[in-house]
């Protein structure tokens, strides 16, 4: 005799559900009053949106108030987020932009790179990585000595000049060359972002995997790799990119002796 009013009440919740998602086509329940529906649907949207606009800004100035209700609202419909951390909503909106890709939904071709971009500075900033727990020599030489990476730096690669984009520079086409951007949460705790070329990049990475090669030594199995072997210009490059890694806190000392 109980399930019949399970069963209502679980109608009723996901009536409740529904119109919130999705007020335009979904009816409200029959026993919420109107005028206490209308508040819950805009203040579960207003959340949403304001959410969203604080994680996606360029993304948000990209759209004018309509246009930005549009794109909440197909969030908010279309995609099932199945997560109770708002830490994690930004993540969800990624995905929802891949799956619109995806089902080719017409939407700038660069927007799914532009908001991982975004994303990645609240992803950083919320690492529980801790450069200063770890235990290094920060005047040893990055050369002579083993270089030390940040737990919390990033190489990132796109196709699109992401760091450009914005209500005054929307591209048509991709960059003619990979954009290459080092992502960095610094001393300070702040979070960094620095246009770095491909031998950089390749330097970084190398240094994320090494455990006992010198700097100068990492250079050179790099140049090695590339065929460039013994190419002062190129190794004197990869010191000077080092020193700058180091004063940028992306390098954060040496393995101490």
């Amino acid at each position: 005799m109980s399930a019949a009013p399970d069963a209502g009440l679980r109608a009723t919740q996901y009536a409740f559900a529904a119109h919130i998602r999705d007020p335009r086509h979904a009816p409200a329940p029959a026993d919420v009053e109107a005028r206490r529906m209308a508040i819950y649907t805009e203040l579960f949207f207003n959340n949403v949106s304001n959410l969203l606009a604080a994680n996606f800004p360029v993304i948000r100035r990209l759209h004018d108030d309509a246009a930005w209700i549009e794109r909440v609202r197909a969030f908010y419909r279309d995609h099932r987020t199945h997560t109770p951390l708002f830490t994690e909503i930004a993540r969800e909106f990624i995905r929802h932009l891949e799956t619109r890709a995806e089902a080719g939904a017409g939407d700038p071709p660069f927007l799914v790179e532009l908001a991982h971009y975004e994303w990645s500075e609240l992803a950083l900033s919320l690492d529980e990585a801790d450069p200063g727990a770890i235990d290094c020599d920060p005047d040893g030489d990055v050369l002579a000595g083993v270089p030390v990476l940040s737990p919390v730096a990033r190489v990132l690669a796109y196709r699109w000049p992401v760091h450009r984009i914005g209500p005054d520079f929307v591209p048509a086409e991709p960059a003619p060359q990979p954009v290459l951007l080092l992502l960095v949460r610094d001393r300070d705790d702040e979070v960094r972002f620095i246009e770095i070329d491909a031998l950089s990049a390749m330097l970084v990475e190398r240094l994320g995997a090494n455990r006992d090669r010198p700097g100068a030594a990492c250079i050179d199995d790099l140049l090695v790799e590339l065929g460039r072997a013994g190419d002062a210009a190129l190794a004197s490059s990869g010191a000077a990119i080092l020193r700058r890694l180091r004063a940028r806190d992306v390098i954060l000392g040496t393995i101490k002796a």
